[in-house]
């Protein structure tokens, strides 16, 4: 058999009449009632499948924006808690240090209040955070010195939708460390 004819029907194409085909175009596709049937059932399908993805698409961007935004929040959240930890830690460290005399608790707040305020992302609230160090704390060799920074983050969207009432979140950070 010649190589055209057996492509031709290997491939569910008539053969056009003429001796040899110049070229594989040459072999028309079969035409059966079946297929001309299938046809007008897709387009009949597509007529009745128009807008379909527009409600679906309205019905999952919700949950799409709301996923959205709960990774954005709990990502800020999560810098933040970082900053005021290395905002006590900061505080901690420039109290303990050896100098002559020794750091006060008003300079202490300062560091922790000053690298607080550089550094966290704030989105505009009215919030500021808070330094505690305990009095009588600190001075001679070996003594633990406490720095405590609390601050309260308010939410960009989910904080102030899932609570309504205090609409904010305490973030607490704690640094002990001894006096050199």
């Amino acid at each position: 058999m010649a190589r055209w004819r057996a492509f031709c029907i290997r491939h569910d194409v008539a053969l056009m009449t003429g001796d040899r085909p110049k070229h594989i175009g040459a072999c028309k596709p079969l035409r059966t009632s079946y297929s001309r049937g299938r046809s007008a059932m897709k387009r009949k399908h597509w007529k009745r499948q128009r807008g379909v993805a527009a409600v679906e698409f309205a019905l999952v961007l919700p949950l799409l924006l709301l996923i959205l935004f709960g990774i954005v929040e709990f990502g800020l959240v999560m810098f933040d808690q970082a900053v005021i930890t290395n905002a006590s830690r900061e505080g901690a460290r420039a109290g303990i240090v050896l100098k002559t005399p020794k750091a006060t608790i008003t300079e202490i707040q300062n560091v922790a209040l000053n690298y607080c305020n550089s550094h966290l992302i704030t989105l505009g609230s009215a919030s500021t955070p808070t330094v505690t160090v305990p009095s009588g704390q600190g001075g001679s060799f070996g003594t633990p010195l406490t720095v405590t920074v609390t601050y309260k983050f308010n939410g960009l969207a989910l904080g102030s939708m899932f609570n309504p009432i205090s609409k904010l979140l305490t973030l607490t950070a704690t640094t002990v460390m001894n006096n050199e």
